[in-house]
């Protein structure tokens, strides 16, 4: 059980977005955002948002850093991702 953050590569806002998920459960991703001080307005039905900024303070609290396609293949495997198709309510 990890919570892993990708690099922060997805601009918006000023900044550049990074990507918090858990590769075992939304519970244990919810807890870590909660103890690391993440509003819960930053979760995107699998993963928090999180601005650049925020991620070596995360490191330092846990979070793994993985490459974006490490983050998105044990999401994948976690049974947690939520795909395009189900984000845009295609059955």
């Amino acid at each position: 059980m990890a919570v892993l953050i990708d690099h922060p590569m997805w601009p918006a806002h000023g900044t550049l977005w990074a990507h918090l998920v858990s590769d075992s459960s939304l519970d244990e991703l919810h807890e870590f955002a909660a103890l690391a001080g993440l509003p819960r307005r930053g979760f995107d039905r699998d993963h928090y948002d999180v601005p650049a900024d925020r991620v070596p303070a995360l490191v330092t609290l846990g979070a793994e850093p993985v490459s974006n396609r490490e983050l998105v293949r044990r999401l994948e495997a976690s049974g947690l991702r939520v795909s395009q198709r189900q984000r845009r309510g295609i059955r």
